[in-house]
């Protein structure tokens, strides 16, 4: 056990200063394995690779196929000219609505959220500066519209936090569908609450729209695809995954294939843009897949007995010991993908068979596993807050407190609700 706890805070420690999970994770699963009495090189080739290769063989054609449709949709300009759209309906009036509400299509239509970032940044620009409001707002904006409701709890989102619980526990993306729309309506509802709030607070203190040395590329709209034909692939995805029950990678596939055949003209360099695509998914399930390795190592030592009769000790609901499992764990490795990996990967077997005893539905711990992983996963220390900070040209100082409301505080009062519901029989 103390091995176990060692391993954590070492992983989350690490993770903090920045080193990659790719090397740190093994390095953290090692001293799992001293502490639990195993021999250091199997516990490397055979438990951590095991757990390693495993998810990566089950996931790694949604993550490449995500990836290259993400980065087609955005050099095609199909992405902006949603997004473009969708602010254009809301208006410029309403700036940080009509920004959340860009990225929470973009998002919900299974582009990456790193795409999104990219897509929205400039168009979140000109709205802020005609607003004429602080543009430490915008990170707030976009972790709101990207980060939380459509990742984690809308029902059908294809985004692969909503899609590792499938395989544990035997549902479909739409699972749990009163869970996910009142975790939705929490989220976004006192987010957009809090977002309103912090505008208020910084203009008060005198915080305008300032502009930086920076070259943000000016959104012709002009020069745009037309947004109606722009949504026809994200709304293939959705469609295919929902309502005709395709797979994911299928749903993908056609995707990508409508994007490509509707924007031929606009990408001369197709193959270019699939390769930077695919290059690009790499990275990423590397990462989560090092963080399931980390996982399998803990599972394989004579102390994770103990860990798993103390997470599932917690009394009450069992579902209040999946959310901490999750929330931790997606903490400590900065990671929503990883946690949830790594939690379900130890303990999804463990809370199927609670399933069949206690009479919760599988959909009640998909969703809440779904919804916990976008908790504690944006700490200071998470990628994608890292990434967005820096495209966005702000400190954590300037903006990682909205952050933080909108993307970890908010979506914790979303997981007990959730957990409210199931209590009561409300999935």
């Amino acid at each position: 056990m103390l091995g176990i706890i060692i391993g954590l805070a070492l992983l989350m420690y690490l993770a903090y200063r920045g080193m990659s999970i790719i090397w740190v994770a093994p390095v953290c699963a090692l001293v799992v394995a001293v502490f639990g009495g195993l021999e250091l090189i199997p516990a490397y080739t055979e438990s951590y690779m095991t757990g390693f290769v495993g998810f990566t063989k089950s996931w790694f054609p949604v993550f490449m196929l995500g990836a290259v449709f993400g980065k087609i949709m955005d050099e095609s300009g199909a992405a902006k000219s949603v997004a473009h759209w969708v602010v254009g309906l809301i208006g410029k009036k309403r700036a940080i609505l009509a920004v959340v509400m860009g990225c929470a299509v973009l998002t919900y239509g299974g582009i990456s959220l790193f795409v999104v970032v990219f897509a929205m940044y400039p168009l979140a620009i000109a709205l802020f500066r005609e607003a004429n409001i602080s543009r430490k707002l915008i990170p707030g904006a976009i972790a709101l519209g990207s980060f939380t409701f459509t990742m984690t709890a809308l029902p059908g989102s294809p985004q692969i936090q909503n899609l590792i619980p499938i395989d544990y526990f035997g549902t479909t993306p739409t699972a749990a569908p009163i869970m996910g729309i009142v975790g939705t309506a929490i989220m976004l509802g006192v987010g957009l609450l809090w977002m309103s709030y912090s505008e208020k607070k910084r203009t008060a203190a005198g915080e305008v729209f300032v502009e930086l040395n920076e070259k943000v590329e000016e959104v012709d709209a002009a020069s745009l695809p037309n947004p109606y034909l722009s949504l026809l692939p994200l709304v293939t995805v959705i469609v295919l995954l929902n309502v005709l029950e395709y797979h994911i990678i299928t749903s993908l596939v056609a995707g990508i294939a409508v994007s490509v055949a509707l924007n031929f003209k606009r990408l001369p360099k197709l193959v270019a843009t699939v390769n930077s695509g695919a290059a690009s998914s790499v990275l990423a399930i590397i990462n989560t897949s090092a963080a399931v390795g980390f996982g399998a190592v803990v599972r394989a030592v004579p102390g994770f007995a103990q860990l798993t009769e103390l997470v599932l000790g917690i009394k009450g609901n069992p579902l209040i010991s999946e959310a901490v499992a999750v929330n931790i764990l997606a903490g400590a490795t900065g990671s929503a993908s990883g946690g949830m990996g790594i939690a379900l990967a130890a303990l999804g077997e463990k809370y199927m068979e609670l399933a069949a005893s206690t009479g919760i539905p599988p959909a009640a711990f998909h969703r809440i596993a779904s919804l916990s992983s976008g908790g504690l996963d944006t700490l200071p220390h998470n990628g994608a807050v890292l990434t967005l900070l820096a495209v966005t040209a702000m400190t954590h100082k300037d903006s990682y407190k909205d952050i933080f409301m909108v993307a970890t505080a908010i979506p914790t009062l979303a997981v007990v609700a959730g957990i409210i519901l199931a209590s009561i029989g409300l999935v």
